[in-house]
């Protein structure tokens, strides 16, 4: 069953920023995100790991991640970085 996606404003910014090809690499992340996430065969490809206790990461492409976390009514997107980007962010504790 497919969950929908609730989009932080800052992710739709940086996305907007990015080049062409790199957006649609993370555009279509997120399509396969909202309709695959539960089921661990099908979502394989997007590289989806567990961080925390809702509190997952998604792979866009070679350069992009989404942290995202799983609510009861939908999959709340959160920040948009690269590895270096997301770790940092994960260090603050903000995410705890």
């Amino acid at each position: 069953m497919a969950k929908p996606l609730a989009i932080d404003s800052a992710v739709l910014r940086r996305l907007r920023d990015l080049p062409k090809s790199e957006k649609v690499e993370c555009l279509l992340a997120l399509c396969e995100l909202g309709e695959c996430f539960g089921q661990p065969h099908v979502h394989g490809a997007l590289g989806i790991r567990k961080l925390g206790n809702k509190l997952f990461e998604c792979r866009a492409g070679l350069s992009w991640r989404f942290l995202f976390l799983d609510r009861r009514t939908d999959l709340f997107v959160s920040y948009l970085g690269n590895h270096d980007e997301i770790k940092a962010l994960l260090k603050t504790g903000k995410y705890r």
